[in-house]
This record gives C-alpha cells, sequence and structure tokens, in this order.
C-alpha cells in the first residue's frame, strides 16, 4: 500500500454482534479525521413504491435488499480521493430520504455491515476484513432492544422477523462469510486485546 493509497477496512459480523462499538473505538483511537464511515445499512433499496403492507414481507437480510453496487462505488470513489454523498434511509417507513449526506476522503475507509463480505466485488476491495463474533442470544437482545428504541419496532414484530427471516439469513450468509475474515473479535468491543492489535495494525500500515 503506497503512502496516497487509503487503507480499506471492512468489519461484520452478525445482527447485533457489535460491530458499532468496534468500530466507534476504532474512531477513537485511530482519530476521526483519518477515517472515512460507511454503514452497509445506509443502502437499503428504496421501498417508497411499494404499499407499506408489501415492504413488511421484504426479506431485509438478504443480500438482494441491499444496494451494494452503490457503496461499491462509493468506496471506489473515496480511494480515489473523491468525496461521496450517502443516502439517509428511514426504518421506521422502510424508505430511502431524499437527504444524503457527505463523507470526505480519509486515509482509512472503514465499511461496516452484515453482509459486506458475502459480496466478491465488495470483499475483494477490504486491506483489513474483520469479523465480531458474538453468541445468538447477546446478538438477539441487543438487536430486540434496538429495533424497540431506535427504530419504532414492537417487540412482536422484532421476535416474528428474527425467527423467520434474521437467524435463516445468518446462517445462510453471514456465519458462512466468517471465512473470508483476516481478525475474528470474540465479544466485539468488550475485547480490549484483540482491539489493541487490531488498532496497532492499522497504524502500523499507516505508516
Amino acid at each position: 500500500m503506497s503512502y496516497d493509497t487509503p487503507l480499506v477496512i471492512g468489519i461484520a459480523g452478525g445482527s447485533g454482534s457489535g460491530k458499532t462499538t468496534v468500530v466507534q473505538k476504532i474512531l477513537e483511537r485511530v482519530g476521526v479525521d483519518r477515517i472515512a464511515y460507511l454503514q452497509h445499512d445506509s443502502y437499503y433499496k428504496d421501498l417508497s413504491g411499494l404499499p407499506p403492507a408489501m415492504r413488511r414481507t421484504i426479506n431485509f437480510d438478504h443480500p438482494n435488499s441491499l444496494e451494494t453496487e452503490l457503496l461499491i462505488q462509493h468506496v471506489e470513489a473515496l480511494r480515489n480521493h473523491q468525496a461521496v454523498e450517502i443516502p439517509i434511509y428511514d426504518f421506521s417507513t422502510d424508505t430511502r430520504t431524499s437527504e444524503t449526506y457527505t463523507v470526505a476522503p480519509h486515509r482509512v475507509i472503514l465499511v461496516e455491515g452484515i453482509l459486506i463480505f458475502t459480496e466478491p466485488d465488495l470483499r475483494k476491495l477490504f486491506d483489513v476484513k474483520i469479523f465480531v463474533d458474538t453468541d445468538a442470544d447477546l446478538r438477539f437482545i441487543r438487536r430486540l432492544r434496538r429495533d424497540i428504541t431506535e427504530r419504532g419496532r414492537s417487540a412482536e414484530s422484532v421476535i416474528k422477523q428474527y425467527e423467520e427471516t434474521v437467524r435463516p439469513m445468518h446462517l445462510e450468509f453471514v456465519e458462512p462469510s466468517k471465512r473470508y475474515a483476516d481478525v475474528i473479535i470474540p465479544e466485539g468491543g468488550f475485547n480490549t486485546a484483540a482491539l489493541d492489535m487490531v488498532v496497532a495494525r492499522i497504524e502500523s500500515l499507516l505508516k
């Protein structure tokens, strides 16, 4: 990696595994002024053309629910030192808003998402691939709490979705993608030793 080529890091793991906590630790320790941060969740396809009842039937845990091609374009643009406009998704209505936010290019590009290692064209852009591995019961509890408090969901709807799509898609896509990881972090952001090694590796690559 030359000095002018940004370092691209992918962080994957199951829903509720603690990926965001790991990302926040890296942002704090490496420096937000050195990192362009992208979330795969921002790239859910716009379902505004579908009636609300039909939107609820969409499998949001399948790779086809995401516009990964746009994420790939944005990563490539950032690698070429170009700013990108990130879509803003409204999870309460399952639609993409008309607004965007700007992410400027930096020495490190950090991409987070459940399914980012399942896509070959996206996966090959990562210089470092990190998988956050957490027990299923903890992941479910965290997802339940998040969807109720942050996304306006009922407990019944979260449980139904977990049984019908989240768990099956995790077993079909997310768990097998762990084989592509360069680093596996058990316990997510609570694993201080693993985070120390990841941050040290990033710092050494940047130098």
